[in-house]
């Protein structure tokens, strides 16, 4: 299970970095996989408009807590 978690926090660093690079120039490597977030939920959601380079970083962020908090949880076992 810790790997799946370690995985899903790869993905969204990796994510949001990606939809963060794709905001501000093409991302033509993984698009259609690493920039769902970007091209998919974020021009769905109003509140976020004027706000996705945050949005895609904040995702870079919270997969990088989850990753902290998976090799955190190896370490106390």
């Amino acid at each position: 299970m810790r790997e799946v978690i370690r995985l899903a926090g790869a993905f969204l660093v990796a994510a949001g970095i990606s939809g963060t690079i794709d905001h501000l120039a093409v991302q033509p490597f993984w698009g259609a996989i690493l920039n769902v977030f970007n091209r998919q939920v974020i021009p769905r959601l109003d509140f976020l408009t004027g706000y996705e380079i945050y949005a895609n970083l904040l995702v870079a962020v919270v997969g990088a807590v989850v990753l902290a908090a998976a090799w955190r949880r190896d370490e106390d076992a």
